[in-house]
């Protein structure tokens, strides 16, 4: 059983837990993983290492030293999708050096509750030297993700209207033969009786980033056709592209990268099936003796 990286994961623990604490003690993950890669002098090329399931190796990292963190009682897992401080998190800084000594704890306890649960010797003893080995993404996502992608472009265009119409856009179509700084659709979403806003999206079937001059081609395209813009893709963006999305006098441009597309498709139901799971409740059987 192989060894893990050794910093691979956990040089995210202190660094997720100040920017949580930056942020008010709870955000979403998308605005975690946002302040955790200002906070740290993380090469380009390695924030644009895609896994074998199309996800992105760094953020899939954040999200495991999160899960770890979570394991450890310094984060609050029972809201999905808000990442929280539990009052330990909340006055724990963690440094590298002592992330290393977690990160065993960790492990033996993960191991512990499995030996206790199933009762057998088939997993050896943790030690620091020996750590059970981790999955390369967290796998219902990275399975999902990898199924969207195995998608033809077309095929993809086209999921992506079942999704933005099941999200409560209506008059969705799929348009044909445009450029790829162009339209690859268009619907309406009516906020209310009284207001609506014509929107366009591209969908990109990527492995890697979406760079700022896709998302600035995009706006050119929008100009005077829509209110809005969306752009959904398999991959990721890089900050530059976010920024420029988000830039006040800009066209206004919706960003949704794998996770969030994942995250949307499980909440939709679309893709998935819903799977239902039972812990043991011990205070049942208490009366029985």
């Amino acid at each position: 059983m192989r060894k893990p990286p050794s910093d691979r994961y956990i040089r995210f623990y202190g660094p997720i837990l100040d920017a949580l604490r930056d942020l008010g003690g709870s955000a979403s993950p998308k605005e975690v993983k946002a302040a955790v890669l200002d906070r740290m002098d993380i090469p380009e090329v390695e924030r644009a290492r895609i896994l074998k399931s199309g996800q992105n190796a760094v953020e899939n990292e954040i999200a495991w030293a999160r899960d770890y963190l979570r394991r450890l009682g310094f984060i609050d897992g029972s809201v999905q999708g808000v990442w929280r401080l539990t009052p330990d998190g909340a006055s724990t800084h963690i440094s590298l050096d002592e992330a290393r000594q977690l990160r065993t704890g960790v492990y033996q306890a993960i191991r512990q509750k499995v030996q206790s649960e199933a009762s057998t010797d088939i997993l050896p003893a943790a030690t620091s030297d020996s750590a059970p080995e981790e999955p390369e993404a967290f796998e219902s996502d990275g399975a999902l993700l990898r199924e969207i992608y195995s998608l033809t472009p077309t095929g993809f265009e086209k999921m992506c209207k079942r999704v933005l119409r099941e999200a409560g856009f209506s008059e969705v179509d799929v348009t044909r033969g445009g450029p790829d700084g162009g339209i690859d659709g268009r619907g309406i979403l009516q906020l209310n009786e009284l207001v609506s806003f014509r929107v366009m999206f591209q969908c990109k079937r990527y492995k890697g980033s979406v760079g700022v001059d896709a998302i600035r081609n995009f706006q050119a395209a929008l100009q005077g056709r829509a209110d809005k813009g969306i752009i959904l893709t398999t991959g990721t963006f890089t900050r530059d592209a976010e920024r420029e999305a988000s830039r006040e006098g800009g066209m206004p441009v919706e960003l949704v990268d794998g996770e969030r597309l994942v995250a949307l498709m499980q909440r939709l139901q679309l893709g998935v099936r819903p799977r239902t799971v039972y812990d043991v409740d011990p205070k049942f059987f208490e009366e029985f003796g």
